[in-house]
């Protein structure tokens, strides 16, 4: 795996090392947009599986750009990120260990005393699972994630027992005021879930239903590939059976068809299975009026099916590449666009954007440092 020089990282580092299946389909290339309607004007239908063709082609190669890339950008980032995150986790760390120290050293009142209780829970849940601190320090960190989880959930079970005792208390009163305090509270609790519906809970669902519709159609994608797979390889076999042929020169070259379909087959690729196939049903036409409106049909859903499948193949590969909510809003304004250098950009703006976060947490350290300093943080809630 190459490395990145510093000094930048342009297009000329995509160097494509072709899989098995991109170099059989080079190796075996030939225009499939020619084959479907030869020495005529084409229809509107075929158009369109030109069309669909053109953007197979575009995706196949987008697929290997980013396949080849992925190591490259993923070797990048952690050479840029990994040394920030360290100094960020060890600032983090000293003010974990600065507000622990100060609860026994100074006095606090009860409100500010919860401000730094839940300020240090927050930082043991960061840095609980950090690989960027040695043995002492995780174990210092381990210690006050489960003192803060005793006292959360110790209070948890406060408050219930409390609204248990409470739930009680109305039981043995007037059953009619009950009901009427029931009644009020059941409807103030539907106008406060029907407001909290409307945001974050309504924003949340929108999510959920995008997804599981992104999900379906990837996986009906993916049924019609496999489904348009064995169709169109069954089919071939039966029309370039070497065992059927008896011209042996002819034979001969069923054969090397023959094994090219397997070898697409295994490897499940159903585009070169379509041009292959359009190779064979032209040559062994005598019509030139084309494909029929079933063909066109079958190879429309199955050209389809394809395309869904290879978007699905880079979204999900763009997807792992993806660690921070700015680089999730820079893929989905790209919608779908996005390109290799545009995510090294967003590495590095990520980087100047924690370095700038590492400096912000030095200087609250500094004041943690001081009783007066603590103090200040504290009355104005910027701990």
């Amino acid at each position: 795996m190459a490395l990145i020089a510093d000094s930048g990282f342009g297009c000329s580092f995509i160097k494509l090392r072709y899989n098995r299946s991109f170099a059989l389909h080079l190796l075996m290339a030939f225009d499939l947009k020619t084959t479907v309607q030869p020495n005529i004007e084409r229809s509107t239908p075929e158009k369109k599986l030109n069309r669909l063709i053109d953007q197979i082609e575009q995706l196949k190669r987008e697929l290997a750009a980013w396949e080849n890339a992925k190591s490259d950008i993923q070797l990048y980032s952690r050479k840029r990120f990994m040394p920030v995150y360290a100094a960020l986790h060890e600032v983090l760390f000293k003010q974990l260990e600065q507000l622990w120290n100060s609860l026994s050293r100074y006095e606090f009142s009860k409100a500010d005393a919860a401000q730094l209780d839940d300020k240090i829970y927050a930082l043991a849940k960061i840095l609980k699972s950090s690989k960027l601190l040695n043995q002492a320090q995780l174990e210092k960190v381990d210690e006050l994630y489960a003192y803060y989880q005793q006292m959360a959930e110790y209070e948890l079970n406060k408050k219930s027992k409390k609204k248990n005792d409470a739930a009680y208390s109305d039981l043995n009163g007037d059953f009619k005021e009950a009901n009427e305090m029931d009644e009020a509270e059941d409807w103030e609790n539907t106008e406060w879930e029907h407001e909290d519906w409307n945001g974050e809970h309504y924003s949340q669902a929108r999510e959920q239903a995008k997804f599981k519709r992104q999900q379906e159609k990837r996986e009906q994608a993916e049924k019609l590939v496999e489904q348009s797979l064995k169709t169109v390889y069954l089919k071939i076999a039966a029309s370039i059976h070497p065992d059927r042929e008896p011209d042996e020169t002819k034979k001969l070259e069923k054969t090397k068809l023959f094994q090219r379909a397997n070898e697409a087959y295994e490897q499940q690729d159903l585009f070169y299975l379509l041009k292959l196939q359009l190779q064979v049903e032209s040559s062994q036409s005598s019509s030139q009026k084309g494909l029929s409106a079933e063909q066109v049909k079958f190879y429309k859903m199955a050209l389809d099916a394809q395309c869904q499948k290879l978007q699905s193949q880079i979204d999900d590969l763009i997807d792992a590449l993806v660690w921070s909510e700015s680089a999730k809003i820079t893929v989905q304004k790209s919608k779908g666009k996005l390109k290799i250098e545009d995510l090294y950009k967003q590495i590095d703006a990520d980087t100047s954007a924690l370095k700038q976060q590492v400096k912000v947490e030095k200087q609250r350290l500094g004041y943690m440092g001081k009783e007066s300093g603590l103090e200040m943080l504290l009355e104005h809630q910027v701990l």
